[in-house]
């Protein structure tokens, strides 16, 4: 096997991480979403067990509820139960028992607005019954990560934990207590304006669907407490790694400098991917593997994934899917916010986690740029987002939005006793 070198690694960014596959061509304008939810005991606020503990447990009440709905459990790679859900998508646990739903691409934003609703509404309905609340929050707001277990401990996961633990106490909450609304989009033409457009949107997305300002029982001066956990979890795999100048270059020396948790540590350390490359025969597949451990608000998988916005809930939908899908696919909606919009800068998303619709700078753009990409979902036509569904998503920018606010403002002094 010839050794893999720096070249090698370029060329498969280039050619596989920030090129569409051919299927892509095909199927235009498609949109996925993964939506990620926490589940608590309905009395007492304590994180569900995945399966056996003190209260209701998490895999028995969805394997009954996947038999009512026709779904079929299967095993993940990690050896962990899953669930093939019946229209599409799937079903997994995250490492501290958060429940994912990771749909299949749609052709249209309306296609996928129903089928999350289709999914969460009817599970958290059935939840309820059973004494779980699916919180719909970006991290738990009332446990501390000191009690609340890793539930899923297989070697990735338990690699994981040991890194992050040397850094500090936002990795076990990443893992463990915070949830997200992860969107997929396709590269379209000219992917790296693309790149661009996210990287530099990414912090007012954060800000204006801020919906995790508490935690462990108290007000973390965050509008968003899990943007914050992420950002800091390993400043070297998360961020914005964006440069005008050299975009895929710049994500390589991202992924080279990232601390390779897959791997055997040194001296109780794990070293950067890039140090590797001079010490050891990697392959491909390795590289592939450290690829899945960076957490940039923006990942190139041969698609985008925008990782930068709290769990929602379920009304909220149509106002991110409708506000993301105008401006990537929207030409003119793309060039006019790329006027508007500053660079990617850590600092603003610093501040956008933080102080969110608050800060008058972040309010004041994130208003103007919700305005061009919902404008531009509309020039994309109701056959991709339903006239009720852009209808909702207005009816979220004049609650929140237009007078400088997010959900996060609602739970702000709100009682989550710990």
């Amino acid at each position: 096997m010839n050794r893999v070198i720096r070249a090698d690694l370029l060329a498969d960014l280039e050619e596989r991480t920030f090129a569409a596959p051919g299927v892509a061509s095909l199927t235009p304008r498609r949109v996925g979403a993964e939506v990620e939810l926490i589940p608590v005991d309905a009395t007492t606020g304590r994180p569900c067990p995945l399966e056996e503990g003190d209260g209701p447990a998490t895999l028995p009440f969805l394997r009954r509820f996947g038999a009512r709905q026709g779904w079929t459990e299967q095993r993940t790679a990690k050896g962990v139960a899953c669930f093939e859900v019946r229209g599409g998508g799937v079903l997994t646990f995250e490492p501290g028992g958060q429940i994912e739903y990771s749909s299949p691409p749609n052709r249209s934003a309306t296609a996928l607005i129903n089928q999350l609703r289709a999914v969460v509404l009817p599970l958290r309905s059935a939840a309820a019954g059973e004494g779980i609340t699916l919180l719909t929050l970006g991290i738990d707001p009332r446990n501390p990560v000191e009690q609340v277990p890793l539930q899923l401990s297989c070697d990735r996961y338990r690699r994981m934990a040991e890194h992050f633990a040397r850094i500090g106490l936002n990795g076990a909450r990443m893992m463990r207590q915070t949830a997200a609304l992860q969107v997929s989009l396709d590269f379209e033409a000219e992917p790296l304006l693309r790149w661009r457009l996210l990287n530099a949107v990414a912090p007012f997305l954060t800000a204006i669907f801020a919906n995790s300002p508490v935690y462990a029982g108290r007000n973390t001066g965050h509008r968003s407490y899990r943007a914050h956990c992420w950002r800091t979890l390993d400043p070297r795999r998360t961020g914005l790694p964006y440069d005008e100048r050299r975009p895929v270059e710049a994500y390589l020396e991202f992924a080279l400098g990232a601390p390779a948790i897959l791997f055997p540590t040194v001296d109780g350390q794990c070293l950067p991917f890039g140090e590797w490359l001079g010490r050891a025969n990697l392959s491909m597949d390795e590289w592939d593997s450290h690829l899945t451990t960076l957490f940039p608000e923006v990942r190139p998988r041969g698609h985008f994934e925008l990782r930068c916005i709290d769990a929602i809930d379920p009304t909220s939908y149509p106002a991110a899917l409708a506000l993301v899908s105008g401006l990537t696919y929207e030409p003119r909606a793309c060039l006019a916010a790329l006027e508007l919009l500053p660079p990617p800068d850590l600092g603003l998303l610093e501040r956008a986690g933080r102080l969110g619709m608050g800060d008058p700078a972040i309010g004041q753009t994130a208003s103007d740029i919700f305005e061009i990409g919902l404008a531009g979902c509309a020039v994309l036509g109701p056959k991709f987002l339903h006239p009720a569904h852009l209808e909702e998503a207005w009816a979220y920018f004049e609650r929140y939005t237009r007078v400088g606010r997010a959900p996060a403002n609602e739970l702000r002094g709100c009682a989550f006793a710990a």
